[in-house]
């Protein structure tokens, strides 16, 4: 009798959820507007949850606590949440829904698909992991925590926080400075990534804070067609390897209105990643947007057609970069660094093609090709420590047609120590720069009819 009445319920819910029109993301440029203005509103792409409230659609919702969950931030509520994961994944435009005014906990979990059409993981409370390595069980993988694998059209939205407990698992003796007398102790030391979706589509993250990650806060790998809006990235500004929002392999990203601060990287762009948009997002501390780390074990890499427009940067150790490996290939093509606020920001315009995570890399001739970068109404101050611009290119492999246009940057105290550094590197300057950078090459090298060093992307 009960195996029916379950069955009838399926139905009831199938038959009465109602899902909005879903859109794939496909990049929109923008015209450029004064440094730090946010855009006035994103386009509804790709699985914006557009339709009605929660409220009007109450035969939609499964509540977390309806399935046994608790809520009290002690007792693992994971099987309580897996069970109203597979309810909601069967009734299109379901909301799975995790209530305010409670802490839940749950360890390592994959929501997988493919589900029906129109899932919304509603999180108002509190959701965190278990309180560090050693309450972490055994069985478990310490590589990620919440993973969305193959799935379509699904929402992470809220108005709730995503809570790491990150502290122990940055003070592990193998991060780096984390050992005796600062050093790095060799040993295990994975550490899970709090968000992580893979091989999915037409995917929308917004309105959640999310906070305190053992690793990187998100990540989305193998997708395509990704929308994240108004979102609360933050950990400590020397917690270890805390990326905000890491992409690789993933096409058609948009990242608005967001305001993220942390250890590491505040957005990362790694190989594989195309048409990526993003707009009036608020970064630092942090160690600035990058693309990269690129070419790593000679490894290929391709990266086109990456926008930055009307953001603000401050207390970071970078601004916007770009970093390759040694004896890497294929290209970073078409990025435009647009209308860019600095404060306080060493390195605010970078090309690293010399990176190396434990400076004991051998010379190598090979090198990711970085061309087609502009640089344009880039302001601010800078931390007079570094210069403000370096563009290290490869020796073998040079950087071409860079655009320096409306760059002006003073030092945020004190003078100046060092002028622009280029090496290698070929562009134009369409206006005067501040400070000047006069070693910019003209044209283009005439090793670039070498196509085996100038490796393009197919």
């Amino acid at each position: 009798m009960k195996v029916f009445i379950l069955v009838i319920l399926l139905v009831m819910h199938t038959t009465s959820c109602i899902v909005e029109g879903r859109f794939h993301f496909h990049k929109k440029q923008k015209k450029g507007s004064d440094a730090g203005v946010a855009p006035a509103f994103p386009p509804a792409v790709p699985s914006d949850p557009g339709s009605a409230p929660v409220d009007d659609q109450s035969s939609c919702v499964f509540d977390v606590t309806d399935y046994g969950a608790i809520g009290d931030g002690a007792t693992d509520d994971t099987a309580a949440f897996v069970a109203a994961w597979k309810a909601a994944c069967a009734v299109e435009g379901a909301t799975i829904l995790v209530p305010s005014g409670c802490t839940f906990m749950i360890t390592s979990t994959i929501f997988s698909g493919p589900c029906k059409p129109g899932l919304v993981f509603q999180v108002d409370g509190t959701l965190s992991p278990p309180a560090g390595p050693d309450c972490w069980p055994k069985k478990d993988s310490n590589k990620q925590w919440l993973v969305f694998y193959k799935l379509n059209n699904m929402t992470l939205t809220g108005t709730g926080t995503i809570e790491g407990h990150g502290k122990d698992w940055w003070d592990l003796p193998c991060k780096p400075h984390k050992g005796p007398n600062g050093s790095t102790l060799p040993g295990p030391c994975d550490s899970p990534t709090l968000i992580r979706f893979f091989m999915s589509s037409n995917l929308a993250l917004s309105g959640l804070r999310i906070q305190n990650s053992p690793m990187f806060h998100v990540k989305f790998d193998g997708c395509q067609g990704v929308l994240i809006d108004k979102l609360s990235v933050s950990s400590p500004k020397l917690s270890p390897n805390t990326d905000g929002i890491h992409i690789e392999n993933t096409k058609s990203v948009g990242i608005y209105n967001s305001m993220i601060g942390n250890g590491d990287d505040c957005i990362s762009i790694g190989p594989g990643c195309v048409d990526v948009d993003i707009e009036g997002v608020t970064c630092g501390p942090s160690h600035g947007i990058s693309i990269g780390s690129l070419g790593v074990h000679n490894s290929e890499a391709c990266v086109s057609n990456i926008s930055v427009r009307n953001v603000m940067i401050h207390d970071s150790d970078n601004g916007v970069r770009i970093k390759t490996w040694q004896g890497g290939a294929g290209s970073v093509t078409g990025i435009a660094f647009e209308n860019i606020q600095m404060e306080n920001v060493r390195n605010c315009a970078i090309i690293d093609q010399y990176y190396c995570a434990n400076k004991n890399c051998v010379n190598q001739t090979s090198a990711v090709y970085v061309r087609d970068i502009t640089y344009r109404n880039i302001k601010g101050t800078y931390d007079v420590r570094s210069p403000p611009i370096h563009f290290a290119c490869s020796d073998t492999v040079a950087c071409t047609n860079i655009t320096m246009s409306e760059v002006e940057l003073l030092p945020f105290e004190g003078e100046l120590v060092d002028d622009p550094f280029c090496w290698n590197a070929y562009g134009v300057q369409e206006t005067l720069t501040i400070p000047p950078i006069d070693c910019l090459l003209d044209g283009l090298p005439e090793s670039l009819s070498d196509k085996f060093a100038y490796g393009e992307c197919t």
